[in-house]
């Protein structure tokens, strides 16, 4: 697939909703989505994607009960990955979620009003190149020509980008091939792509499959975990806001001192396997902590590479999406 400079168009903008709209419709269903509208800004509408800390917090229940107490409910939705999930918060379907550190940069680009809550702490070695165990390839620099997978926006995206100028290479000098996980790791397994940069657990569950690591986010990325709202949200509702907060933290002071129960939690909720989990779990970062002006920076500094290479339309500032709680 031919690279496109202009990623943020009224077309791929309008496909990107269609997608949203489809993944929405499967998670609520008809009858979630009128209970949505008759419960209005009481019900606390989470997007969350296949693994991370807010996984844990469904399963454990715990939200529900803290936010009973202030007469308010919680509707879960999957998303496959960040950027569906910033479209569905753009729809007006989804309150709060879970993305990586450059989803929310094309999202910004692209007009959705959000603010960034909080964040998990830098998680590197949780994203990966990965190539087939039979490959030739042996190093960044001999992915030029090749065809590269990615889940195009994710915060895989600045990874790849990151690596490449590291091995004194153009995006240009690559064919990106973008592609949702569960597509990517078909083009993957049936050698139809090169390499492919993935996030945990599906960065685990190819490793467990005989997928090698080429290079890992160490040294070149934070991999953040942000929790976003929709800013309007996030202003009329700032004590629910704390309190999904507040049950977020409690979830990973538990998570981390309790690694195994936390592969015994998500292994069922994923439908993965417990050592691919594990071995996710083992990278992972737990802590929330409040938007602080280096974090900005650094995601200012992901914005201004993406607006460089023409993949975002525009010069961002970052700062204007900091909650002001």
């Amino acid at each position: 697939m031919s690279h496109d400079p202009h990623p943020i168009d009224a077309r791929k903008r309008q496909l990107l909703r269609v997608s949203a709209a489809v993944t929405l419709g499967a998670a609520l269903g008809t009858t979630g989505v009128a209970r949505a509208a008759t419960q209005g800004s009481k019900v606390v509408r989470i997007g969350y994607q296949k693994y991370g800390t807010f996984v844990i917090l469904k399963a454990r229940g715990t939200l529900e009960k803290r936010l009973a107490a202030q007469g308010a409910t919680v509707q879960w939705l999957e998303f496959p990955a960040g950027p569906q999930l910033l479209e569905g918060l753009n729809a007006g379907a989804v309150d709060l979620g879970t993305v990586g550190e450059t989803p929310p940069i094309f999202a910004q680009a692209g007009g959705v009003d959000f603010v960034y809550i909080g964040n998990e702490p830098a998680a590197p070695s949780s994203e990966a190149i990965v190539i087939p165990k039979n490959s030739t390839i042996r190093s960044v620099a001999d992915l030029r020509g090749k065809k590269v997978a990615l889940n195009r926006g994710s915060n895989v995206h600045y990874l790849l980008v990151r690596a490449l100028a590291a091995a004194n290479l153009k995006y240009t000098d690559i064919q990106p091939v973008y592609l949702a996980p569960a597509d990517a790791r078909a083009a993957f397994e049936q050698n139809n792509v090169d390499a492919w940069v993935i996030w945990d657990p599906y960065f685990a569950s190819i490793q467990h499959a005989g997928g090698k690591v080429l290079i890992d986010g160490t040294g070149l990325v934070r991999n953040l975990q942000f929790y976003v709202s929709a800013r309007k949200y996030a202003e009329q509702s700032p004590d629910l806001v704390r309190t999904v907060l507040d049950e977020l933290r409690e979830v990973d002071v538990w998570g981390k001192a309790n690694p195994a129960e936390i592969t015994r939690v998500l292994a069922p909720q994923t439908g993965l396997d417990p050592a691919v989990i594990d071995l996710a779990v083992n990278r992972y970062s737990y802590g929330v902590q409040p938007i602080t002006d280096e974090t900005i920076a650094y995601q200012q500094n992901i914005a201004d590479t993406f607006t460089d290479l023409k993949l975002i339309p525009r010069k961002l500032e970052v700062k204007q999406a900091q909650w002001k709680a």
